[in-house]
């Protein structure tokens, strides 16, 4: 068996990826080969469960497929550089392989604060933990600055999301940071609403950052992958040693489509962003919408944090159907050109009523619809949502 601990790879990225760019070039740019004669334009798909090794296994040098796999590594300098961290990212298989290996540095015991409305997923992990004895969850509105501080003593790590999933709350991020650091806890922020482009939780204070690379970082809702990001060296070394022993690994394909994916990811999300901002804002106006939830809204709770956090407003939001779920589950089945559908992030339009979940969380509105919007002619999207609404 190979040795279970391998050591971070130099970076192999070409020089553009570490230049000062902006982040709509950076996407492009990041995690190329080298710049050399003949050498190709993109990273090629190395399919190989071994590499030729002999003698003592030496930190850098490849040995096993499920330590290292230079199909990896390009998506990984990208991300971590669009992040604006140290250290490459880690690939995992799947979102949820990288939020339960961000959970692992939690210790045995050890407390954790998390927002009630959180990826379900997220939620699912935790209390399935605590009920094994593993850990102690602590469920907080984010929203409530004052509230999670409140509950930080003690803790062992704080669980962020900004915008949550799916009641779109905003934390503040930097105060909540520093307050857990002052109580000794870890900050991990899942920020697979916002990417990269939108919102760097590291610079606001964050020591781990978790990716579901299946939404908008790959983009086309055809691989299921995730990430963790951190420039803490030996958090880093931590999470690496739980992707190799656990197992958790991505594919060489799936990789490649991940970064191929990534190229667009600043014109997908200006377009996306763009019409999300104009449903918001006549969903706020239609008698048949009793509420929005979009931080782009002038009126919304947490327009002023995000403005003030995010480098924009992000594509996903949320509104309740007036008369509840039986008119948001009629919505669902009359759309044509929206999708209805679970997941988010692709180029196409989605649409679905997140109670239909029984793992969602109670105090989730049963009317609430949450929309992923796509690049689709936005007057096509309205017009469909308008018909459906009727």
């Amino acid at each position: 068996m190979t040795d279970p601990t391998p050591q971070p790879r130099p970076d192999q990225s070409g020089d553009a990826a570490h230049v000062d760019l902006a982040p709509d070039s950076l996407v492009v740019a990041a995690g190329r080969p080298e710049r050399v004669e003949e050498a190709p334009v993109n990273p090629p798909i190395v399919l190989s469960s071994t590499y030729r090794s002999v003698g003592p296994v030496q930190p850098g040098r490849r040995s096993y497929g499920r330590s290292e796999n230079p199909s990896w590594e390009p998506f990984e300098e990208a991300l971590g550089d669009l992040e604006h961290a140290s250290l490459p990212a880690l690939l995992f298989s799947s979102g949820m392989a990288a939020i339960d290996a961000a959970l692992s540095l939690l210790p045995l015991g050890g407390t954790v604060v998390i927002p009630r409305h959180s990826y379900q997923g997220s939620l699912v992990a935790v209390h399935e933990s605590e009920s094994r004895g593993h850990l102690t969850v602590v469920e907080v509105d984010v929203a409530d600055t004052d509230a999670v501080i409140a509950a930080l003593p003690g803790a062992a790590m704080l669980w962020l999301e900004s915008p949550t999933n799916p009641m779109m709350e905003i934390a503040e991020i930097a105060v909540l940071a520093r307050a857990a650091h002052d109580a000794g806890a870890l900050v991990v922020t899942d920020n697979t609403f916002c990417t990269p482009l939108l919102q760097r939780p590291l610079e606001l204070g964050a020591d781990v950052v978790v990716h579901s690379v299946t939404k908008y970082l790959a983009g086309h809702s055809d691989v299921v992958l995730g990430a963790v990001v951190t420039s803490d060296a030996e958090l880093r070394a931590r999470l690496l040693r739980t992707r190799t022993v656990r197992g958790a690994i991505a594919g060489s394909f799936e990789a490649w489509l991940a970064l191929r994916g990534l190229r667009t990811l600043a014109v997908r999300l200006d377009r996306s962003e763009a019409t999300a901002r104009l449903l918001a804002t006549r969903l706020a106006e239609h008698p048949a919408v009793s509420r929005v939830r979009y931080p782009g809204l002038p009126d919304d709770p947490g327009h002023a944090r995000a403005a003030a956090q995010m480098d924009g407003f992000g594509s996903i939001l949320a509104f309740e159907a007036a008369g509840g779920a039986q008119p948001a589950e009629e919505l669902t089945e009359r759309v044509r050109l929206w999708l209805p559908a679970t997941s988010l992030g692709g180029v196409e339009s989605l649409v679905e009523r997140r109670r239909r979940h029984e793992t969602e969380a109670p105090t989730v509105p049963p009317g609430l619809l949450r929309l992923s919007v796509g690049i689709e002619n936005a007057e096509d999207l309205w017009a469909d949502l308008v018909q459906a609404l009727a």
